[in-house]
């Protein structure tokens, strides 16, 4: 596994990129208040999970008897990722969400990752670490921006707001933030502590996504029993 190391404030271009939820996912997992990176254990499936998220409520994707239906766009989205993930669903064949949170989850993580370099959100050097193991030092450009983005999402689980007050893609932030056990957004006592909650932002995510959050819980659960599901 390849290091990560995250510094928070150094300057950089501000990007006018408006990150999709896998990128927000990604760059959230990333960023803690100490600078440090959070463990991404299952950040490929995270990566799935956000992009079928938005590609519903986008109404690209429809859901039928806890599989996916793609539904007739005329353009296809302009984010190369959201792109790759939704030419795995059929407009004939639905597919299952676990199939679709499975397929190439282990490339999912270094796709959002390249497109948030290209855009300059984020900036990526290789290196070694004692002349023989590799690490990738990465600089997050914008970190108030994420540091902002963190604290909204926290806010809506800490203070029990009202899911229905709540923009869609803050509640989905926040219920894949948990269910990814995204340790930079919510320790798992957080979890534990909050999950009226948490509930209640799943019961609406639900509503807007019918299936993913318990096929994504079960993906993830699977990925932990084989051992899997460390960042590439």
């Amino acid at each position: 596994m390849r290091g990560l190391i995250i510094e928070g404030e150094t300057p950089a271009e501000a990007s006018d990129v408006d990150p999709t939820l896998p990128q927000r996912m990604y760059l959230l997992s990333l960023y803690a208040d100490d600078g440090e990176p959070g463990l991404g254990r299952y950040r490929g499936l995270l990566m799935r999970a956000a992009a079928l998220t938005e590609l519903t409520l986008d109404e690209r994707l429809a859901e039928e008897s806890g599989k996916a239906l793609l539904k007739p766009v005329d353009e296809p989205p302009s984010d190369p990722f959201l792109a790759e993930v939704l030419r795995d669903v059929s407009p004939d064949e639905p597919r299952h969400w676990m199939t679709l949170l499975q397929n190439d989850a282990h490339t999912a993580e270094a796709a959002v990752r390249e497109h948030l370099a290209e855009a300059g959100v984020i900036t990526v050097r290789q290196g070694t670490a004692l002349g023989v193991l590799p690490t990738r030092k990465i600089t997050v450009n914008t970190p108030e921006e994420i540091r902002g983005l963190r604290e909204r999402v926290r806010n809506a689980v800490m203070l029990g707001l009202d899911p229905a007050t709540l923009p869609l893609t803050e509640t989905a932030t926040a219920v894949l933030a948990a269910e990814g056990e995204v340790e930079s957004v919510f320790t798992l006592r957080e979890r534990w502590r909050h999950r009226k909650a948490l509930a209640a932002l799943g019961d609406h995510f639900d509503g807007a996504v019918p299936g993913l959050r318990q096929a994504f819980r079960a993906a993830v659960a699977s990925s932990r029993a084989a051992g899997g599901g460390w960042s590439q």
